[in-house]
């Protein structure tokens, strides 16, 4: 693919502005720890809310969102759509814990809940198990991504790809810490929203198209609409539909929809000014994320289908792409390749920017839990500030290096997006109930991360395998995880002690301030409802606007105001 001079030079306009933002921020960040991992705790609402969202759009959530609407119609996106829930249950239950416990860190949650050797060895565990482990698989699955990219839009190689990115990001993250990650990730969005809707608008304008009305009446496309599964299909139904709603969301860990809060969520949710903030930024964000914006990548997704039908005709018209890397999620950016100069080059800038924004977040994130959780707990307690930093750089440095190493052991966005499903499988309830049953101990912990890691473990190789040990559906997988998994978790909670009552004591006071932890429950249980069926009506009116059905779209819309207002009446309550 030949960029023009001024694709070039917006490219290379936002790689400086990157780093230049980096370098300024670097002056507060290099302080000390908490600077350069919380920006001392007092970041607004809207900043944290952007960049959570900004963190989500990742490079490979435009290709993963394309092959689920290739492969399962508009209807495919049901498999994450419903991660709404995880996250709404994070607003209104517990963001404002989050913020209230002045950690750190989401994983010193541990010695604060428990106590003894158990609380510290599993806060050493977690570390490396989500720092590293967790932590590289994510990364490598979104080098992967930018790696197709790349090779289709710049006509460069995997490795190249690799290494002029991976300087620039570490460049900046390790330079300028949380605070210009926040900040970075702003002008980020800006540009991948701007750059998305403007493609959209751009492609469905191709002669090839003709228009958004011959783009929905086209016969590659006109099955693939509806938003809701095919209820006569039973197996559309239990893998769309059924298992995200009655067992993923509650039951799994993926990144950015964790239950009961997390990973670089809880990052967020810690850097704010205050409860109230980390509540609105939580709150913003499952909005921007779930309903805001989805619609630009469906439509390019739909519209893939007339350019390219089939895998097969997708391939042909891009014979550099090696076996590996060929499958339904280069098709967003194989269309990419029909618009102009200029416009190319912000859409290009949007899609770097999305790499950059995830890898930086993820290098910080998992940073933090080396330095912190890790190296300043375990190995040199009485690191200096100083020392801690430097840390914190060099491991982002290796973390990245080990992230682009794993990337060429992957295939698709689907693929990585499966295996951090199963990797979390059964340990979602855990996390929910933490807070409010004191049976949960340090080995309830240990038992749910080892056992699905071990089961995660085995469907991975199995299915590598070329005569496997097991055929059995990808769902079937994730619903055995679960069960296993929390059968283990639950039996081991069972049969060991809980911790002591001091402790318990102690952490009800720091986090509930003495009053009834379920103060205030039917509120928040409204206001989750609420929230909830707010931001479905608002995602559902905004594809029926497209569609042209008014009617129906008119309807949604009012149960969205509706359901702000109700909110806006009992957020007191529940904030």
């Amino acid at each position: 693919m030949l960029l023009s001079s001024l694709d070039y030079i917006i490219i290379f306009g936002f790689f400086i502005l990157s780093l230049f933002i980096g370098i300024w921020a670097s002056k507060s960040a290099g302080k000390n720890s908490s600077e350069f991992f919380l920006s001392g705790r007092n970041m607004p609402w809207w900043l944290l809310g952007v960049s959570m969202v900004a963190t989500t759009f990742a490079a490979d959530t435009p290709g993963l969102v394309t092959e689920l609407v290739r492969k399962n119609g508009v209807s495919g996106n049901w498999v994450w759509w419903a991660m709404l829930l995880t996250g709404m249950l994070t607003v209104f239950f517990y963001a404002k814990l989050w913020r209230k416990s002045g950690i750190t860190t989401d994983l010193e949650f541990y010695e604060l809940r428990y106590s003894g050797k158990m609380a510290s060895f599993l806060r050493g565990f977690r570390a490396i198990y989500l720092g590293v482990i967790f932590n590289v698989i994510t990364m490598a699955g979104v080098c992967l991504a930018g790696a197709k990219i790349a090779n289709i839009l710049l006509g460069i190689s995997q490795e190249e790809m690799l290494l002029y990115s991976s300087i620039i990001v570490v460049l900046y993250s390790s330079l300028g810490g949380l605070r210009g990650v926040l900040l970075t990730d702003f002008v980020q969005f800006l540009i991948a929203m701007i750059g998305s809707v403007w493609a959209t608008i751009y492609i469905v304008g191709l002669p090839e198209i003709n228009g958004l009305s011959n783009l929905l009446t086209h016969p590659n496309v006109s099955d693939k609409l509806a938003m809701l599964p095919d209820f006569s299909d039973k197996e559309a139904l239990i893998t769309l539909f059924i298992i995200p709603f009655a067992v993923q969301w509650w039951s799994t860990w993926y990144p950015g929809a964790e239950p009961g809060g997390g990973g670089y969520i809880a990052q967020r949710m810690l850097a704010a000014k205050d409860e109230k903030n980390a509540t609105w930024a939580t709150l913003f964000f499952n909005f921007a994320h779930y309903a805001l914006r989805p619609w630009p990548w469906i439509i390019v997704g739909l519209a893939s289908l007339i350019i390219f039908p089939s895998l097969d005709s997708m391939n042909q018209a891009f014979p550099s792409l090696t076996t590996e890397m060929q499958g339904h999620d280069v098709a967003y950016a194989a269309m990419m390749t029909y618009l102009p100069a200029g416009l190319l080059g912000i859409v290009l800038t949007s899609l770097i920017a999305a790499f950059m924004s995830t890898i930086s977040t993820q290098l910080n994130w998992g940073s933090s839990y080396i330095v912190n959780d890790f190296y300043s707990r375990f190995i040199n307690k009485k690191a200096s500030e100083r020392q801690k930093v430097v840390v914190g750089r060099i491991s982002t440095v290796v973390l990245m290096l080990c992230a682009a190493l794993f990337s060429f052991y992957l295939q698709s966005a689907k693929g990585v997006f499966d295996l951090l499903l199963q990797i979390g499988a059964g340990t979602g309830l855990l996390f929910i109930l933490r807070w409010f049953w004191s049976r949960i101990n340090p080995y309830s912990e240990i038992a749910a991360m080892a056992i699905s890691f071990l089961i995660a473990i085995f469907f991975f190789i199995n299915g590598k395998m070329e005569t496997p040990i097991i055929e059995i559906a990808g769902y079937w997988q994730l619903i055995i995880g679960v069960f296993i998994t929390t059968i283990g978790w639950v039996t081991v909670t069972l049969l060991t002690q809980p911790t002591d009552s001091k402790t318990l004591q102690s952490f009800d006071t720091l986090i509930f301030e003495r009053e009834d932890k379920f103060k205030n429950v039917g509120f928040k249980i409204v206001g989750f409802v609420t929230g909830t069926i707010g931001v479905y009506s608002f995602l559902f009116a905004t594809g029926n606007w497209i569609y042209g059905k008014t009617g129906l779209a008119i309807i949604l819309s009012v149960v969205t105001v509706t359901s702000m207002i109700i909110l806006k009446r009992i957020w007191k309550f529940i904030s």
